[in-house]
Order: structure tokens, then sequence, then C-alpha cells
């Protein structure tokens, strides 16, 4: 887990993601379309991928793709992040963690 959380700190949002995941390709869309710029973590292309999917499941994440991290902090998978956009909640913890100026 140490892996995850050191990336998970370097930046105010991180996903991660794998490149052949339409979920994650839909999340990361969403953040984009919300002008932040994530630090995308492709764990299906790291070579340290299996070592952070295995930490990721150890998280709860479950799948473990996509995972997003804001502000150092594990939000959720898809559908929770979905949840906090539609509710509002999301734009909220992205200003908190410094990844939006509006």
């Amino acid at each position: 887990m140490d892996v995850v959380a050191r990336l998970a700190s370097q930046r105010a949002v991180v996903i991660f993601s794998k490149s052949t995941c339409c979920m994650s390709h839909a999340i990361k869309r969403l953040f984009y379309e919300q002008g932040v710029s994530p630090a995308i973590v492709e764990i299906d292309q790291d070579m340290y991928g299996k070592d952070i999917e295995w930490a990721l499941a150890r998280l709860g994440c479950s799948p473990t793709v996509p995972a997003v991290f804001v502000g150092g902090k594990f939000v959720g998978t898809a559908n929770t992040v979905m949840t906090l956009h539609l509710n509002g909640s999301l734009k909220i913890l992205l200003k908190e963690a410094g990844a939006l100026w509006l």
C-alpha cells in the first residue's frame, strides 16, 4: 500500500486506471470536463501494476479501477465518484484539495 499512498499524495487528484476500462475512461473524462488535470496511473501499463492493484483491493476497491484519490485520500470507485458529482459534493472536495480554482 505504500506505493499507492505515495502516488496518491503526489497530486491533488490521482486516478488509478486501466487503459482498456470504459469506466476508467468515463471517470477521467468527468474530471477533465470539470477543469481538473488529474494524475493518471494506468496500472495495466505500470511495471508495479499488479502490486498496485493488490494494494487497491486491500483498500476495499471493488472493482479495483477506477480508484480516485482527492487530496491524498481515497474517495471511491466509479459509483461513489458519480454519486458525489451528481449531488454536488465532488466539486467541494476538489476545491478543498486545490484541484479547482473556481
